[in-house]
């Protein structure tokens, strides 16, 4: 493999020089051969010629002896011939056994004037001949070069000219070899450099003189390794200073891929787990709490971020995990970016704690709280029932204590439902209920009532569909509402009441067209005692409950309310319910029914 480079620009230039030296050969040898043969043509004409002139001049010496000097001068075969075509002399055969020339090319060209040249064998001596034939007084001469002598010359020529080029041919191959080492070598420092960088050595750096392809290669690599390695040690910088954030965190923070396995995770995670997260490994392997897996696989899988509360991971400890998916570069052949999770572990056990003493001492002062306010009430009645309460001044003493301990007891048993709900101890018994009953219910209970205060109280939409819940805190959902509208939007004179279908939920809504709402105030609407007007709360005899009863009760079948509102419009309460046909099957299984249907004080 470290010789590859070398042996296919050797091959390289082997061919260009075999190509070279073959056309070179062709061309060179054709010219040649032209060249040669236009000279012994151009060489017996003039010999011919010079013949021709002896023979019309020269009369001292016989014929033969002149034919004989004139072919042993001129190296070729002399001829004459009369007008008829015989054959008067001959230097290399007997004219008396010639036959009669008359009908060959070369002779009647030569008596036209001309002179003839052909190229035939010779019938008399059965080899090859070059015949050139000039006219004279009474016939022609004629003078024939054997051509087995210029093919002699040529194969001689051709010998020299493939001795010639297999020596060009070997020194070219020479320096080509020394050509392609050389830049086999300068390749084979390139890929030694590049594997170097591939094994993660970025300090590695490669030197280049020259000013050719090569060496711009090289520089370029060379930058490349530089910005690498200033790059990477940012990278090495910044990784290190977030590990260092994230193992000082209080959190506990592990980091999954794809297929779940853990990818990293900080010091807290790893006093958590008791040390035993190996990175690495699959993340069930090491967590087994079902709430957290269920949350890092939502992120992976859905790729949005997923809570849960954990209770699993510690004996006696609960945690806040919220999961977000996470980006990651594939390594494999397809590449591309795929999908992990980074999940945050939040300890909520001290918190829980404190709000589970809150909600406890809520629920036992209001409890404690119930006998005497029902006692006050009682003797508060009596004393208004009795002679005494029609003395100046004492009946109307007795029914401001008799408002404020209703005021009361109203409140305390707002909180016992409030605390209820909230912990969990308040079991719902879902079923499915057609949205149109307990929106006519809440009609049905509230119509005397927005009668008398001037109002009208009408059901506008229902949606057919039924909802998965607990038909008695449904009814206190429509209740509160409805009571609140009531409180607070005389002036509107209207209330609207509806259900409608929306994504596998039921959302109702209680609609007035009272003065309204500022939105400043829309997002604390559901918080416990807050009131937008507080004078006005007091006096209708509102608790600032009813609102955050409603929250819990929908957060605890799970839907979402919300409030929509502009100063002078009147304002609309959403709330949604689960589809009975949307729900999961679990959820009535779940929440197992109490022995008997829950009771709910009154709006």
């Amino acid at each position: 493999m470290r010789r590859l480079v070398f042996f296919k620009l050797l091959a390289c230039f082997l061919l260009v020089i075999a190509a070279a030296t073959l056309t070179l050969d062709l061309t060179v040898r054709r010219a040649w051969q032209k060249s040669l043969q236009a000279e012994i043509e151009n060489s017996l004409v003039e010999k011919t010629r010079l013949f021709a002139q002896r023979v019309a001049s020269d009369h001292a010496l016989a014929l033969q002896q002149l034919i004989n000097e004139e072919a042993a001068a001129g190296n070729a075969r002399a001829t004459v011939i009369d007008s008829l075509g015989r054959v008067l002399a001959e230097s290399q055969a007997d004219p008396r056994n010639m036959e009669n020339h008359a009908d060959r090319p070369e002779f009647r060209a030569a008596l036209q004037g001309r002179v003839g040249m052909d190229r035939r064998t010779s019938r008399t001596l059965g080899i090859p001949f070059l015949y050139v034939a000039v006219p004279v007084p009474g016939g022609a001469v004629r003078m024939a070069y054997p051509l087995s002598t210029l093919q002699q010359a040529e194969r001689d020529n051709l010998r020299s000219l493939r001795v010639s080029s297999a020596i060009a041919l070997a020194a070219a191959l020479l320096l080509a070899a020394v050509i392609a080492h050389l830049v086999s070598r300068r390749l084979r420092r390139i890929v030694a450099f590049a594997e170097r960088i591939a094994t993660g050595d970025f300090s590695a750096r490669i030197a280049e003189t020259s000013s050719d392809e090569i060496a711009v290669v090289a520089s370029a690599l060379d930058r490349t390794a530089r910005q690498l390695e200033e790059s990477f040690a940012a990278v090495e910088t910044s990784r290190q200073q977030l590990e260092s954030v994230l193992n000082s965190m209080q959190e506990a923070v592990i980091a999954v891929s794809g297929d779940g396995k853990v990818l990293w995770v900080n010091g807290r995670m790893q006093r958590l787990a008791g040390g035993g997260v190996r990175v690495g490994a699959a993340v069930v392997e090491t967590v087994r709490d079902p709430s957290f897996l269920a949350a890092v696989e939502g992120a992976i899988s859905r790729k949005e971020t997923c809570t849960a509360r954990a209770t699993a991971l510690q004996p006696g400890k609960l945690f806040q995990v919220t999961a977000a998916p996470m980006p990651l570069y594939s390594k494999s052949k397809a590449g591309g970016v795929t999908s992990g999770a980074v999940a945050v572990l939040h300890d909520l056990t001290d918190l829980e704690r404190v709000e589970k003493t809150r909600r406890d001492f809520i629920a036992n002062v209001s409890h404690e709280l119930r006998t005497p306010l029902t006692s006050v009430q009682g003797y508060t009645e009596a004393l208004l029932d009795s002679p005494a309460a029609g003395e100046s001044g004492t009946r109307e003493f007795l029914e401001i204590i008799l408002k404020n301990a209703a005021r009361m007891s109203r409140l305390t048993e707002d909180l016992l439902v409030l605390a209820r709900v909230e912990s969990g101890e308040q079991r719902f018994r879902l079923q499915p209920v057609v949205p149109a009953l307990p929106l006519q219910d809440a009609l049905a209970t509230f119509q005397v009532e927005a009668q008398e205060l001037g109002m009208e109280l009408t059901i506008e939409s229902t949606a057919a569909e039924p909802v998965l819940a607990d038909p008695e805190a449904l009814h206190q959902v429509l209740a509160n509402l409805i009571r609140n509208a009531l409180n607070y939007a005389r002036e509107g004179g209207k209330i609207n009441l509806g259900a409608r279908s929306s994504g596998g939920m039921v959302e109702f809504y209680v609609q007035d067209f009272g003065p309204g709402i500022a939105s400043e105030h829309l997002p604390r609407l559901f918080e416990r005692f807050y009131r937008v007007d507080k004078a006005r709360s007091r006096e209708s005899g509102g608790t600032g409950l009813g609102l955050a009863i409603v929250k819990h009760i929908v957060l605890a079948h799970g839907g979402q309310v919300r409030a929509a509102s502009r100063l002078g419009h009147g304002c609309t309460f959403y709330f949604t319910i689960p589809q009975a046909s949307a729900a999961p099957a679990t959820d009535v299984s779940r929440i197992p029914p109490p022995a008997s249907s829950p009771q709910y004080p009154g709006p």
